[in-house]
């Protein structure tokens, strides 16, 4: 049964008033002895939000973690029902997944998402946060600042400023490949009904040809150092060696060395979410090298095999998002190339490509990818959008044309005060 959420402030009053408080001393009593005074007690005394969750007549679960499954607790839940009968059901009651009526209400590990300034920082917001909360909504300017000193109007990230930023990082891009370092062969484009169906429509490989100089360079080469650190079938645990994570440090020390990496920390800097470049660097590591369960409870994924190296689950290919990636592994012949269904605009690297392939015998349907940038291009982006945007399309600017990113965060596990980990990133296609 799905939780209602009772917002503690109203519930207070309520039972203050109620006839619970005004009873006689042998009703106080019998009600003390079943538990009940001790908990509305602490509810009482909580002057922040508290929740109340009404899971059913007889049963109510208080934020500290006590329960109640007695007669009592079914006379008290009829005593609420009789005190709400004049009271707007919408006063008392909100969706556990939404920002209505709960702007700036403090943080609890109780709630699915949050509402209050610093979600943003934390990447936890409900999906309705934007709307509710940001200025222009049914949010006060004065509840704007929090004691770290970020303020949702001031720092907001707005659809400006990621089409401003996102065409920085496109010039900053020095690793790129130039146009004579890769060429690539995508054959037959598949219709929306065909790239299911399984059918290899391209007799030829991908690549015709990449300049593997480009491989050299510090941030490609710690790159491909990581691509072999994965099971990729989920539900086998991951075991991280001490090489492996002196190799996720070492990347993450190279790309913070270019230009483009330093743009997107200054940026972000900038919008006060992160305070130095230390602090940028280690929530890098943890947001997607951090090790959470796709499978049932093993430590079997992080954001970058999914979205770099590749996963397979229940038999298809997830994630796989990386160009650099698919053409050893074609080099190899374990990747076979089936057709595309996009190719974008520009006539230069970076370009975008949706394609249709099979890893290994394991399918993938649509798997959209960056061809010839940089490894820190495309972590940067991604990254820029799952600050700015997680779970929503991320639109950017490159080179003067348009381009979407979608991301999504891993909800079932948190690091931090309540930050999510990278789920999946990758480029919308038509």
């Amino acid at each position: 049964m799905t939780a209602v959420v009772m917002r503690g402030g109203r519930l207070g009053e309520m039972i203050k008033n109620s006839s619970v408080f005004k009873a006689d001393a042998a009703t106080r009593s019998g009600l003390w002895a079943s538990g009940f005074g001790s908990q509305l007690t602490r509810i009482l005394h909580v002057t922040r939000c508290l929740h109340c969750h009404l899971l059913a007549q007889n049963v109510i679960y208080l934020q500290e973690g006590s329960f109640v499954t007695s007669d009592a607790a079914s006379s008290l839940y009829l005593m609420f029902q009789k005190q709400m009968t004049p009271l707007r059901i919408n006063d008392l009651y909100t969706a556990p997944d939404s920002c209505e009526g709960r702007c700036e209400e403090p943080y609890s590990e109780e709630d699915e998402c949050h509402c209050n300034a610093e979600c943003e920082r934390y990447r936890n917001c409900c999906e309705d946060y934007y709307r509710h909360c940001q200025p222009g909504g049914e949010w006060t300017e004065e509840a704007a600042h929090t004691r770290e000193g970020f303020s949702s109007s001031r720092d907001a990230i707005t659809d400006e400023d990621l089409l401003h930023v996102s065409e920085q990082l496109y010039r900053a891009d020095h690793n790129k490949a130039r146009p004579t370092d890769i060429a690539i062969n995508p054959q037959y484009q598949a219709s929306p009904d065909e790239t299911d169906d399984r059918e290899d429509r391209s007799p030829q490989p991908l690549y015709k040809y990449v300049n593997e100089e480009l491989f050299s360079k510090p941030t490609y080469a710690s790159f491909i150092k990581l691509l072999d650190n994965y099971q990729r079938v989920t539900g086998r645990e991951e075991d991280v060696t001490a090489e492996e994570l002196r190799e996720q440090d070492n990347f993450l020390k190279e790309v913070m060395k270019t230009e483009l990496m330093k743009k997107l920390f200054a940026f972000l800097h900038k919008k006060n979410r992160y305070g130095s470049e230390k602090e940028f660097v280690a929530d890098l590591k943890e947001m997607w090298f951090g090790l959470y369960s796709r499978g049932n409870g093993e430590q079997d994924s992080s954001g970058f095999e999914h979205v770099f190296s590749g996963e397979v689950k229940k038999g298809k290919v997830s994630g796989f998002h990386n160009w650099i990636r698919f053409y050893l592994l074609e080099k190899q012949g374990i990747v076979n190339y089936f057709s595309h269904n996009f190719n974008g605009p520009w006539d230069t690297y970076p370009d975008v490509l949706g394609l249709q392939f099979s890893w290994d015998g394991f399918y993938k349907e649509v798997g959209s990818a960056f061809i010839g940038c940089s490894p820190e291009f495309e972590f940067g982006l991604y990254t820029l959008c799952f600050i700015a945007r997680p779970g929503r399309a991320c639109h950017l600017s490159l080179g003067g044309y348009s381009l979407s990113i979608q991301t999504y965060p891993w909800t079932k596990t948190t690091y931090g005060n309540g930050k999510k980990y990278i789920a999946t990133a990758y480029v919308i296609s038509p």
